[in-house]
């Protein structure tokens, strides 16, 4: 079982917390609510991944996101392809690593050639069993280099996919209610800023 399908059995930290309770409350101004209901209700177009690429990506997302009420992999596949077509990353990159756009094509493509090596099949029609085996041995880099074109795999999967997935998926508002995460700081502001302190609109944690 991955690790993701145990946290769905655990007990939420935050029982009945919903972040989106104070939409209407002095926690929230019209430009948060702005941002926040263009992320809840639109998803942005395909746009720079292939539709096979896409299919590959939503696949590998399933694997990896935390499972959260109401945000769906496709969701986060769509995320990740709008942020290649603006070009959008980090603003670094490490000694040797190729661009942005030019490291998650070589990295989908050593995804599935590494699913095609282990099991004959494309990784979006294997089994979740063999999607996380295969996704597990990328982790560790245990690979054929010769399928990354370059690439350093595990780098990949570390510094570039997982940090993506969790990093997108965590500024979805149903992630904030799974960590107890009061939304943006503006216009209200936090007050009670001490160790185990916490204002009266915040999420209180299971104890």
């Amino acid at each position: 079982m991955r690790e993701s399908d145990k946290a769905r059995d655990a007990p939420a930290p935050y029982p009945g917390y919903d972040v989106l309770a104070k939409w209407r409350t002095p926690s929230f101004d019209d430009r948060t609510r702005e941002v926040l209901a263009a992320r809840l209700n639109e998803a942005p177009p395909r746009r720079f991944l292939t539709p096979d690429e896409l299919s590959l990506l939503d696949a590998v997302v399933e694997r990896l996101a935390p499972p959260l009420p109401g945000l769906e992999p496709r969701l986060l596949a769509l995320w990740i392809d709008d942020r290649l077509h603006q070009n959008i990353g980090e603003g670094f990159r490490g000694p040797g690593a190729p661009p942005l756009q030019q490291c998650w094509r070589l990295g989908l493509a050593g995804v599935d050639a590494e699913a095609r090596r282990r099991f004959e099949t494309a990784f979006a029609d294997l089994a979740p069993d063999a999607r996380d085996e295969t996704l597990r041995a990328i982790e560790h880099g245990d690979i054929d280099a010769a399928l990354w074109g370059g690439l350093d795999a595990a780098s990949f999967f570390a510094g570039t996919l997982s940090k993506t997935v969790a990093g997108l998926a965590y500024a979805h508002p149903s992630a904030w209610s799974d960590i107890g995460f009061g939304g943006p700081a503006s216009p209200r502001g936090y007050v009670r800023l001490g160790f185990d302190a916490r204002d009266p609109w915040e999420a209180r944690e299971r104890r």
